[in-house]
């Protein structure tokens, strides 16, 4: 794999590619999609605001006349929405060369989804695990397919409860304890994901990618705290902004010596800033037991079994 400072400019030439972000009309998500579009890719935002999309549609397009960026609407907290999302992807196009699960939310008050869970694990991560069942089909018929799902260092801070997975009625809630579960679900899903190709002899490749600590939208519910804005001077010394905050998950996607199971993050201080580099996720992450156990309750709970 390349060593030194990996940045857009070793993205390879990406014509002929069809690639979905979700979440990609703002932040980590915009910044990824520009890269992909700006060498050549198709990319299609999924977004939950249809308006929000066609806006950043429109200034991809100022920034990449000759781009090529569709736009379809997500509700990732709807499995009725990502269903049809994916029904309507397959009429359209008959392959799937990346799909970057990109869309999150972070630290909200406890909320439940369309379809009654708790809203950060229902979006972050049984939307798109989700979706990307839905997804296998093209993906399988697309050479050296892949799946990028994006976590966080919060991870390291998630415990999974498989008797309270969802938090029922608020129980045990806290807002970092909801995101930090999701985002460990991020990781397991995606070793799980990564075995699952590797038995089914699929030409597809599940990898992980975090920004550190990126200065986006995601942390408009901290900025509501008062001792959140009392820090917010330091805070902002030692992260980054989103271009460099989207690096890993765009070298997780377009890298062409990146291997199946691998996790991407920034190269400095604690992994909160810095050029994209292979990383180590902690113990809980790469828990077999779990990780099948969330397979299995996230099949449950969706609907949705991967064939």
């Amino acid at each position: 794999m390349r060593t030194g400072d990996w940045t857009t400019k070793d993205i390879p030439d990406l014509s002929g590619k069809v690639m979905i972000v979700t979440g990609g009309n703002s932040g980590l998500g915009f910044e990824s999609a520009k890269a992909f579009v700006s060498k050549g890719a198709e990319v299609v935002l999924a977004c939950r605001s249809k308006d929000k999309g066609e806006r950043a549609r429109s200034e991809l397009l100022q920034r990449v006349p000759e781009g090529s960026v569709e736009v379809a609407e997500i509700d990732l907290a709807s499995l009725q929405s990502v269903r049809q999302f994916a029904e309507e992807f397959q009429q359209s196009y008959s392959r799937l060369d990346v799909l970057l699960n990109n869309a999150g939310i972070m630290t909200t008050p406890y909320f439940q989804t369309q379809d009654g869970f708790e809203g950060q694990t229902g979006t972050n991560h049984l939307g798109h695990f989700a979706l990307t069942g839905l997804l296998l089909p093209v993906l399988q018929k697309t050479s050296r397919s892949r799946v990028v799902n994006v976590s966080s260092i919060a991870h390291k801070a998630g415990k999974m409860d498989f008797e309270n997975f969802l938090f029922d009625q608020g129980k045990g809630y806290s807002p970092m304890k909801a995101y930090g579960r999701s985002k460990l679900s991020n990781l397991l899903f995606t070793y799980e994901l990564q075995r699952f190709f590797e038995v089914n002899g699929m030409d597809s490749r599940a990898v992980a990618a975090h920004p550190g600590v990126s200065q986006t939208e995601l942390f408009r519910y901290l900025d509501e705290k008062w001792y959140f804005r009392l820090v917010r001077p330091l805070f902002n010394a030692i992260t980054q902004d989103s271009t460099m905050g989207a690096l890993p998950q765009i070298r997780a996607s377009v890298d062409p010596d990146v291997k199946g199971g691998e996790f991407f993050g920034p190269s400095a201080f604690f992994e909160m800033k810095g050029f994209p580099v292979q990383v180590h996720s902690n113990r809980a992450s790469n828990n077999r037991e779990h990780a099948r156990r969330l397979w299995e309750v996230s099949e449950r709970l969706t609907g949705i079994k991967f064939a």
